[in-house]
């Protein structure tokens, strides 16, 4: 692997990790935020310390040849630990046994990159080594300890956490069994990268050259583990980015009817792009909410009946049949309206049962009602 294939995937993850940076500010007290933001952080930081032009700058900078190697492990052994913390959060919430538990992950965590630390410490490595650390240093005193520390919680957390995963993905579904079942194919590949690397570093041991399985098969293993892990814990967000585009659509489709009422009644706006759409959205729906109440007068539930037949015998959806019919007894309702007040007449009867049962169609209602309204006035544009 060459340095692209490293910071390819370190630059899409950094990404992702500032596309959460304003909610990890906003809710820094919150751990499971920390907890994303940590993994995202730490799996672009591992790509990016991990590629062999960054480990020979780091190793320049600093003046100790292979410095980078420990540095590496702590950043891997600090994704590792953010994957079965985030994953605890997940499953049981912040309650206090959780966060016992996982300050335990964390002291273990912590106790892993001293033990790196001090046996990069106590070793001698001083041939820089940019692809086979492990294997060319096997065999060496305390920088062999340091290597069997860090694959062995490698390897713990890479079967701890998919077992986890598996047996919660099949009581959950949707999103999260999505994301869960990602998450078991992430761990998969990463742990089958450090069997790799163990494979190779016990076959030093006993004599033997397998160092391929740890500088030409392992690198791959982990850049897809990683991603593919990163990937099952941002999947279960998807549910919410699917309640924000609806609620978008839903916006946007109340549009037609709210610009129509809007300059009708001469309506202010009262909110700006900046404005959080569900604010916004809030906002559309209160206002056209109040300008159809005082157009209940002119609201003809006779109109709305014969509209709503006339549809569904031309093979309209019942649902669509609706929209259209309510659509249409709004627009003649406002034609109504502006009709005597320009005559100086009295509306005749009253239309709030026509128009309750519109109101009553709820938020989701209304925008489609509104689309179908946006369809009366420009049906052209409509059927393209």
């Amino acid at each position: 692997m060459n340095g692209s294939d490293y910071y390819i995937p370190a630059a899409a993850l950094a990404i992702g990790f500032l596309v959460k940076l304003p909610g990890l500010i906003q809710r820094r007290r919150n751990p499971m935020v920390r907890a994303t933001a940590g993994l995202l952080f730490m799996a672009s930081a591992g790509f990016a310390f991990a590629a062999p032009p960054t480990i020979t700058v780091v190793n320049r900078s600093v003046g100790v040849p292979n410095i980078s190697g420990p540095l590496v492990y702590a950043i891997l052994s600090v994704f590792n630990t953010c994957c079965i913390v985030l994953l605890a959060y997940w499953r049981e919430g912040l309650g206090t046994e959780v966060q016992r538990r996982v300050r335990r992950w964390l002291a273990a965590c912590g106790t892993v990159i001293l033990l790196i630390s001090l046996f990069f410490a106590l070793g001698e490595a001083p041939e820089e080594r940019l692809r086979d650390l492990d294997t060319y240093y096997a065999s060496t005193p305390w920088i062999r300890e340091m290597i069997v520390v860090y694959l062995c919680w490698h390897v713990v957390v890479g079967a701890v956490v998919p077992t986890m995963c598996w047996r919660w993905s099949r009581t959950v579904e949707g999103w999260l069994r999505a994301g869960l079942l990602t998450l078991v194919a992430g761990f998969v590949f990463s742990t089958s990268f450090g069997v790799a690397k163990a494979a190779a570093v016990v076959a030093r041991w006993s004599g033997r050259d397998l160092d391929f399985l740890s500088t030409d098969l392992a690198p791959p293993l982990a850049s897809i583990g990683a991603v593919l892990t990163t990937t099952g814990f941002l999947l279960p967000q998807g549910q919410r980015a699917a309640a924000a585009w609806q609620a978008w659509q839903t916006y946007r489709w109340m549009g037609p009817l709210w610009r129509r009422l809007r300059t009708h009644t001469g309506l202010p706006v009262t909110t700006s792009w900046w404005t959080p759409l569900e604010s916004r959205l809030f906002d559309r729906e209160t206002d056209i909410h109040d300008v159809l109440l005082t157009l209940a007068p002119y609201c003809d539930a006779r109109t709305m009946t014969a509209c709503r037949d006339r549809a569904l015998n031309e093979g309209v959806s019942a649902e669509d049949a609706w929209a259209i019919a309510a659509a249409t007894m709004i627009a003649q309702a406002v034609e109504a309206r502006d009709s005597a007040i320009e005559m100086g007449e009295e509306p005749q009867e009253t239309g709030s049962p026509a128009l309750s049962a519109v109101l009553s169609t709820g938020t989701r209602g209304l925008a489609r009602i509104s689309r179908q309204y946006g369809a009366l006035q420009h049906p052209t544009a409509a059927a393209s």
